[in-house]
């Protein structure tokens, strides 16, 4: 079982896998992407618990993303981890399918309300 952590930037993505594994989700396999494209490949391919991903995004935002999976029907639980985090952004993006919109900066122990849901 793997949880897919999407975002562009290399050092969040570490934040959000460290908070994972803080969280108590060490036993789950960590797969990451760049952008919302090549998640959208690897959720896919492989297809996760669940996905976090950032709003904010080049070639695909997270928004876009989301938007293509549920487009195909994929159903994964999915959550926004961004500083996007206005109430008019949580509910674009619950709109979409989200299943959680989680604000930086964050906790481990709120990611680990948030995951607790879903794994």
């Amino acid at each position: 079982m793997s949880i897919l952590v999407v975002d562009d930037s290399s050092v969040m993505r570490k934040i959000v896998i460290r908070s994972i594994r803080q969280a108590g989700y060490g036993d789950y396999e960590v797969e990451q992407a760049e952008d919302g494209a090549e998640g959208l490949a690897k959720a896919k391919a492989n297809p996760p618990k669940v996905i976090l991903s950032d709003w904010n995004m080049p070639n695909m935002s997270g928004l876009e993303f989301i938007q293509a999976l549920r487009a195909e029907e994929i159903m994964i639980p999915f959550g926004f981890v961004t500083s996007e985090s206005t109430s008019k952004q949580k509910v674009i993006g619950m709109a979409a399918g989200a299943s959680f919109l989680l604000s930086k900066p964050f906790t481990a122990d709120d990611l680990g309300d948030q995951l607790s849901r879903y794994l």
